[in-house]
């Protein structure tokens, strides 16, 4: 058996996550069983395979909210998924029992209410000896541990919404030295290589991540917008210009990761001299695109620092 799996405030990113690891699981369970997806080739992540051992893959799943409507749009959304979908168990105000029976914890919830939650009379002590993953934006490793139990170990992730397609990109923090570290780490890549990517890197990067792939699909669904609405500006119907832009840049991010080529090789290799591509790319640079981008970049990881921080009166 497994073990079982709790997402404490199982809002947008929690049933992301969620979704995608009952796809990948299920995936798993119906033949014929591939582990060749493109995002496995990337060095240091993996697909979870029928050869792990049952211990580091998740057999029960619990998902908590504080609402009984959010429950009941979260159970038909479940069902809905088919497989391991209706198995997952929506639990409504009962975060300390939903904790007493899970070994791993994922906390979901908008980073203002962590405090309220983790001092919820019995939570500690539910969390003792178990691992607690937080995807919340600017609340610390630091702050984390102050709010549980010594013996909880407590790592931070920061997934992305494409996890809910399996197209994912998640940062973990590094792993709390103990007697079940690998154990912990495989658990955690069986988690979110299985929904895209996974990188392990130390905690002070995390804001940066935050904004670059967390705030990154909608800086992404900006551009791509601005896409379909020029070809529609030169006639092409709407559905087709979404369509054109849409495979466009995934085909060209796909391109940038299978071949480990530069951006800007791949850029220059389509920009064939007074042609239409460079004419384009100069009406990109009168208007400060690459400036522009990066300092979204810039000021979405400033501002992911302030989040989970006492405010400022």
């Amino acid at each position: 058996m497994g073990y079982s799996l709790c997402v404490l405030g199982c809002g947008t990113m929690g049933v992301a996550v969620l979704s995608g690891v009952i796809a990948s699981l299920d995936s798993v369970r119906e033949p014929p069983y591939s582990a060749n997806k493109w995002e496995s080739h990337t060095p240091g992540t993996v697909t979870p395979a029928l050869h792990h051992s049952d211990v580091t893959l998740p057999s029960k799943f619990v998902a908590c909210v504080s609402r009984e409507e959010s429950a009941k749009r979260l159970r038909s959304l479940f069902f809905s998924l088919g497989g391991l979908g209706p198995s997952v168990e929506v639990c409504v105000a009962s975060n300390v029992q939903a904790v007493q029976q899970a070994q791993v914890v994922l906390l979901c919830c908008k980073p203002q209410l962590a405090h309220a939650i983790l001092n919820e009379p019995g939570l500690k002590e539910a969390l003792e000896g178990k691992l607690l993953i937080s995807i919340l934006a600017g609340v610390t490793i630091r702050q984390l541990t102050e709010m549980v139990s010594p013996q909880t170990k407590v790592v931070r992730a920061m997934p992305n919404t494409p996890c809910k397609i399996r197209e994912g990109m998640t940062v973990v923090s590094q792993i709390p030295e103990s007697s079940t570290s690998e154990l912990d780490r495989q658990i955690l890549l069986n988690i979110f290589s299985s929904i895209g990517r996974c990188r392990f890197l130390d905690e002070k990067h995390f804001d940066a991540c935050t904004a670059l792939s967390g705030s990154g699909p909608a800086f992404a669904c900006i551009f791509l917008e601005a896409m379909a609405d020029g070809g529609v500006m030169m006639g092409l119907p709407r559905a087709e210009a979404l369509e054109l832009a849409a495979q466009t840049l995934q085909g060209a991010a796909r391109m940038t990761l299978q071949s480990n080529i530069h951006p800007a090789q791949l850029k220059d290799a389509v920009t064939t001299p007074g042609g239409c591509t460079i004419a384009g790319l100069l009406a990109l640079e009168d208007g400060r695109v690459r400036s522009t981008i990066a300092r979204a970049i810039q000021v979405a990881t400033e501002r992911a620092s302030e989040l989970g921080q006492p405010s400022k009166k």
